[in-house]
Protein backbone atom coordinates (compact mmCIF):
# COMPACT_ATOMS: atom_id res chain seq x y z
CA UNK A 1 0.00 0.00 0.00
CA UNK A 2 1.36 3.62 -0.64
CA UNK A 3 1.34 5.94 1.95
CA UNK A 4 1.51 4.96 6.04
CA UNK A 5 -1.49 6.61 7.03
CA UNK A 6 -0.20 9.95 8.31
CA UNK A 7 -0.86 13.48 7.56
CA UNK A 8 2.67 13.75 5.99
CA UNK A 9 2.27 10.65 4.22
CA UNK A 10 -1.19 9.60 3.05
CA UNK A 11 -2.76 6.36 2.18
CA UNK A 12 -3.18 6.65 -1.65
CA UNK A 13 -6.44 5.09 -2.67
CA UNK A 14 -8.70 4.28 -5.49
CA UNK A 15 -12.47 4.85 -5.00
CA UNK A 16 -13.82 0.87 -5.93
CA UNK A 17 -14.85 1.67 -9.83
CA UNK A 18 -11.16 2.91 -10.48
CA UNK A 19 -12.54 6.26 -11.29
CA UNK A 20 -10.93 8.58 -9.18
CA UNK A 21 -7.82 8.69 -6.59
CA UNK A 22 -8.25 10.10 -3.12
CA UNK A 23 -5.59 10.11 -0.61
CA UNK A 24 -6.67 9.33 3.48
CA UNK A 25 -4.76 9.43 7.06
CA UNK A 26 -5.21 9.42 10.87
CA UNK A 27 -5.50 12.31 12.94
CA UNK A 28 -5.45 11.06 16.01
CA UNK A 29 -4.88 14.83 17.79
CA UNK A 30 -8.44 15.41 16.93
CA UNK A 31 -11.89 15.62 18.93
CA UNK A 32 -13.06 12.85 18.08
CA UNK A 33 -10.23 11.85 16.66
CA UNK A 34 -10.40 11.89 12.56
CA UNK A 35 -10.01 10.13 9.54
CA UNK A 36 -9.39 13.11 7.33
CA UNK A 37 -9.65 12.22 3.39
CA UNK A 38 -8.99 14.66 0.62
CA UNK A 39 -10.53 14.22 -2.70
CA UNK A 40 -9.24 17.03 -4.74
CA UNK A 41 -9.63 20.56 -3.16
CA UNK A 42 -12.99 19.05 -1.00
CA UNK A 43 -12.12 17.76 2.66
CA UNK A 44 -14.20 14.63 4.68
CA UNK A 45 -13.76 13.78 7.87
CA UNK A 46 -14.59 10.63 9.80
CA UNK A 47 -14.76 9.19 12.73
CA UNK A 48 -11.43 7.36 13.08
CA UNK A 49 -13.10 4.48 14.84
CA UNK A 50 -14.90 3.68 11.71
CA UNK A 51 -11.95 1.87 10.11
CA UNK A 52 -12.79 -0.76 12.87
CA UNK A 53 -16.41 -0.64 13.63
CA UNK A 54 -17.01 -1.14 9.58
CA UNK A 55 -15.12 -4.19 9.42
CA UNK A 56 -16.63 -5.47 12.34
CA UNK A 57 -20.08 -4.90 11.17
CA UNK A 58 -19.24 -6.55 7.78
CA UNK A 59 -18.17 -9.48 9.15
CA UNK A 60 -21.28 -9.54 11.35
CA UNK A 61 -22.96 -9.31 8.07
CA UNK A 62 -21.04 -12.64 6.45
CA UNK A 63 -22.11 -11.58 3.16
CA UNK A 64 -21.32 -8.89 0.26
CA UNK A 65 -22.66 -5.64 1.35
CA UNK A 66 -23.77 -3.12 -1.53
CA UNK A 67 -21.58 0.08 -1.08
CA UNK A 68 -24.46 2.49 -1.50
CA UNK A 69 -22.64 5.86 -1.92
CA UNK A 70 -24.38 8.77 -1.67
CA UNK A 71 -24.04 12.25 -1.14
CA UNK A 72 -25.17 13.76 2.63
CA UNK A 73 -28.63 15.47 1.41
CA UNK A 74 -29.33 11.95 -0.81
CA UNK A 75 -31.22 9.20 1.04
CA UNK A 76 -28.74 6.17 1.18
CA UNK A 77 -30.48 2.59 -0.14
CA UNK A 78 -31.30 0.53 3.03
CA UNK A 79 -28.73 -2.27 3.82
CA UNK A 80 -26.31 -0.32 2.10
CA UNK A 81 -22.57 0.48 4.18
CA UNK A 82 -23.76 4.16 3.52
CA UNK A 83 -26.90 3.61 5.41
CA UNK A 84 -25.17 2.03 7.99
CA UNK A 85 -22.27 4.58 8.39
CA UNK A 86 -25.57 6.87 8.90
CA UNK A 87 -27.77 4.68 10.90
CA UNK A 88 -28.99 5.63 14.69
CA UNK A 89 -28.27 1.71 15.23
CA UNK A 90 -24.03 1.88 14.52
CA UNK A 91 -21.35 2.56 17.40
CA UNK A 92 -21.22 6.21 17.00
CA UNK A 93 -25.59 6.53 17.04
CA UNK A 94 -25.65 8.42 13.57
CA UNK A 95 -23.26 10.06 10.89
CA UNK A 96 -19.61 8.60 10.83
CA UNK A 97 -19.00 11.85 9.07
CA UNK A 98 -17.46 14.91 11.10
CA UNK A 99 -18.34 17.72 9.04
CA UNK A 100 -21.50 18.65 8.10
CA UNK A 101 -22.32 19.05 4.61
CA UNK A 102 -19.68 16.54 3.85
CA UNK A 103 -20.69 13.67 5.39
CA UNK A 104 -21.92 11.23 3.22
CA UNK A 105 -19.89 9.23 0.80
CA UNK A 106 -18.97 6.57 3.67
CA UNK A 107 -19.63 3.83 1.32
CA UNK A 108 -17.84 5.00 -1.35
CA UNK A 109 -14.35 6.60 0.45
CA UNK A 110 -14.14 3.47 3.58
CA UNK A 111 -14.22 0.33 1.48
CA UNK A 112 -11.28 1.20 -0.29
CA UNK A 113 -9.23 1.58 2.68
CA UNK A 114 -10.53 -1.57 3.82
CA UNK A 115 -9.64 -3.26 1.49
CA UNK A 116 -5.86 -1.95 1.31
CA UNK A 117 -5.50 -2.58 5.05
CA UNK A 118 -6.52 -6.32 4.16
CA UNK A 119 -9.91 -6.55 6.32
CA UNK A 120 -12.31 -6.49 3.34
CA UNK A 121 -12.67 -7.76 -0.38
CA UNK A 122 -14.21 -5.36 -2.42
CA UNK A 123 -15.34 -5.64 -6.52
CA UNK A 124 -14.44 -3.03 -8.98
CA UNK A 125 -16.90 -3.00 -11.24
CA UNK A 126 -18.04 0.70 -12.93
CA UNK A 127 -21.14 0.36 -10.68
CA UNK A 128 -23.20 -1.86 -8.10
CA UNK A 129 -19.65 -2.32 -6.43
CA UNK A 130 -19.79 -4.75 -2.81
CA UNK A 131 -18.16 -5.25 -0.53
CA UNK A 132 -17.27 -8.09 2.34
CA UNK A 133 -15.31 -8.91 5.34
CA UNK A 134 -12.25 -11.87 4.74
Amino acid sequence: MAGSGTKDDPWQLTTAPGSSGYTMYRDESADPPALVCQVGSTTLKYHLSAIDDLAAWLREQGEWVELGAADEQKDAPEGTVEAWGRSAENPVGGWYGLRKGYRGRFGMYLPPLLEELGLVELTHEKRGNRVRAV
